[in-house]
């Protein structure tokens, strides 16, 4: 109720303020993409976009990297934690596409203990896009006191990477535009994956973050997850045993015990998040229980580190898809090299 009073002072200080000179980071969106006012249905509610946004906020992960690939410099946007390698909450890939943009870095949101909603209301947006979020009621019920929300389609970080294009483009009135960057990135897709045949057919499964020193639990992504749904583009396909397991869940990730590893036993390739050092991959080769799992047996394992820009490799967003895909497609085919 506090954080929600304070939003709440926040915006009558905005009203009170008026108009300001626009800045850099205010480019209005240009080009097709739908008549305003503009009716977004979601997982959370209806919205109405009134106007073309000219303020775009975002939250979570990646929502800002649509309007960035489109040209759009959003007012603010949720700072990195996750395999940013510099420490200035920027990934790579944002970094350059702001650097070509001839742009400064937005506002960056700290949403380490949750959204920090006093710092959203104060860049005055138009709309907020969170596409691809873990937003609560709760957490929509406050930003929507500041603007409208774009929250996810169906669940929580469960939208698929054209789909965090395609719903985010479309609210700030450049779906066309949009729809031509799924294209391209199809395109860059296709040509990297047919460089790796090994890869075709093989089934793939993404692990979760998993402490080396205990192992008695074994986390793994379901069908619900982007990672996971991204192995169909790299021509990989759904162990049986995940799917199946994932029917009776909407919930985007799952842990079994150690006890019940022959569960993995249709997984040829594993990968997930570990270390650089090697320390979780040497500790699954120790373990008695998790060392007969057939992919552990024959080394088809690759682990990402999450302390670098590949850790996020994936997780497919707008910007990073082409900026790693070679690299983790080409690490993906290493393991696949492994399964006879």
């Amino acid at each position: 109720m506090k954080r929600i009073l304070a939003v709440m002072a926040v915006l009558l200080g905005v009203a009170a303020c008026g108009s300001t000179p626009k800045t850099e980071a205010e480019r209005q969106p240009t080009g097709g993409g739908g008549a305003f006012p503009m009716t977004i249905r979601h997982a959370l509610g209806t919205i109405t976009v009134p106007a073309r946004p000219q303020r775009v906020a975002t939250v979570n992960w990646a929502n800002h990297e649509v309007p960035l690939a489109l040209g759009v410099v959003p007012v603010g946007m949720a700072a990195a934690t996750f395999g940013d390698d510099d420490g200035d909450g920027v990934l790579p890939w944002v970094e350059k596409r702001l650097a070509d943009l001839g742009a400064k870095t937005p506002v960056l949101f700290d949403e380490t203990d949750g959204i920090d909603f006093e710092a959203v209301a104060d860049t005055r947006p138009d709309v907020i896009l969170a596409a691809y979020s873990g937003l609560t009621k709760q957490d929509y019920d406050t930003l929507s006191q500041i603007a409208p929300v774009v929250a996810y389609p169906d669940a929580q970080w469960a939208t698929p990477w054209r789909e965090i294009i395609r719903t985010n483009s479309k609210a700030i009135g450049l779906a066309a535009e949009g729809e031509r960057l799924v294209t391209g990135l199809e395109a860059d897709i296709t040509r990297v994956v047919a460089k790796y045949p090994q890869l075709k057919g093989k089934s793939a499964m993404f692990m979760t973050h998993v402490d080396p020193n205990d192992v008695s639990q074994v986390g793994f992504y379901t069908t619900h997850d982007t990672r996971t749904l991204f192995f169909e583009d790299l021509g990989l396909t759904t162990p049986g045993s995940i799917a199946e397991v994932s029917k009776g869940t909407d919930k985007f990730a799952l842990t079994r015990s150690a006890e019940q590893a022959d569960l993995f036993d249709d997984v040829d390739i594993i990968t997930g998040y570990g270390d650089e050092k090697g320390e979780l991959l040497r500790t699954l080769r120790k373990d008695p229980l998790l060392s007969k799992i057939p992919a552990v047996k024959r080394d088809a394992v690759f682990f990402l580190s999450g302390s670098t820009p590949l850790g996020t490799a994936a997780n497919p967003t707008p910007l990073s898809i082409s900026w790693v895909l070679e690299d983790y497609v080409k690490a993906l085919a290493a393991a696949a090299d492994k399964v006879k």
